[in-house]
């Protein structure tokens, strides 16, 4: 007897599918680079250094048709803190940040996204 015990995942969703050497594949897409996802688009994002980030640099991902209440930082290949100032401005309107490696924001996103959460996640490539 066989199981299937793989998740339904709905039509549209973004599935991340693959990242090594900078790059991700995401919904049968290839991305070079940092990239944005939510459950709905994944767009390129022009990430400064990690540790200049501000909450300006997740501007895609908020708005009114985009209400994210869980970030997951993808930091690399391994798991860095935001400043301080950014976890208080995430914190203000209301999202939780959760900075992680790369591959274990990537994980954690399809399982948050399989369970229908408002979740994005900000992914810096790992090698």
């Amino acid at each position: 007897m066989s199981l299937d015990i793989s998740p339904l995942i709905p039509t549209g969703r973004q599935v991340i599918q693959a990242y090594r050497g900078g790059a991700f594949r995401i919904a049968q897409i290839d991305y070079a680079g940092p990239v944005l996802v939510l459950p709905e688009r994944t767009s390129l994002w022009s990430a400064p250094a990690f540790t200049d980030l501000a909450l300006s640099d997740f501007d895609a991902i908020r708005g009114p048709d985009a209400v994210v209440q869980v970030l997951l930082l993808g930091c690399g290949d391994k798991m860095l803190l935001p400043s301080a100032a950014l976890r208080k401005a995430c914190k203000d309107v209301g999202i939780v940040i959760e900075p992680m490696d790369t591959g274990a924001a990537c994980r954690t996103f399809n399982v948050l996204m399989g369970e229908d959460r408002r979740v994005a996640a900000a992914l810096f490539p790992a090698s």
